[in-house]
């Protein structure tokens, strides 16, 4: 029996990374939004980023993706974790007071890996190996006074599939982008 033309062609694999530049805070919360359309239940998306590259404003975007009101949105710096309610839950977790990985214990952070809830995590370079193996991360560096250059990286198969999603999300939109290869 023939296979059929779909079991013929070798299925290529969903890009591993893939570059933007913004040109503006509403362009990176576009791009937060287009995430946050793009997302499903428990999904992690780690961010790294010097203070003032946007990462606040990219979750305010991922928030709206997720029928969350942006403006409620707000650096969780003091509190460590916000929670919000949309079409799926959000943990927006900042690390940014954390001394060491040892103190995520105390923060409850393993409670929203539940398969469920959507975690976004600034400063995830606190984590440091705490980090599930399969996660979306967003690095974000300034390129001028308001130009910002954001690498979106997966490290599994769920990551690659939403970084896919919003590949094809983000054809013809407004971000200028730059695809880039696939790292061994």
């Amino acid at each position: 029996m023939p296979f059929s033309k779909s079991l013929r062609r070798p299925a290529s694999k969903p890009p591993a990374e893939w570059r933007a530049h913004s040109r503006s805070a509403a362009e990176t919360e576009r791009l937060g939004r287009t995430i946050g359309a793009s997302v499903r239940g428990g999904a992690v998306v780690a961010l790294y980023g010097d203070l003032g590259t946007g990462k606040t404003v990219l979750v305010r975007g991922i928030a709206a993706g997720l029928n969350v009101p942006p403006r409620a949105v707000s650096s969780p710096t003091f509190v460590l974790i916000h929670e919000y309610r949309g079409r799926l839950p959000l943990a927006h977790v900042d690390l940014y007071r954390l001394d060491s990985p040892a103190e995520l214990q105390h923060v409850g952070l393993s409670d929203y890996l539940d398969g469920r809830t959507v975690v976004v995590v600034e400063w995830a370079d606190k984590m440091g190996g705490e980090l599930p193996l399969d996660r979306l991360e967003a690095h974000l560096a300034h390129r001028g006074a308001t130009t910002r250059e954001i690498l979106l990286k997966s490290t599994g198969m769920q990551s690659r599939r939403l970084l896919t999603r919003i590949r094809r999300a983000r054809a013809g939109g407004g971000l200028q982008s730059k695809g880039v290869r696939r790292t061994p």
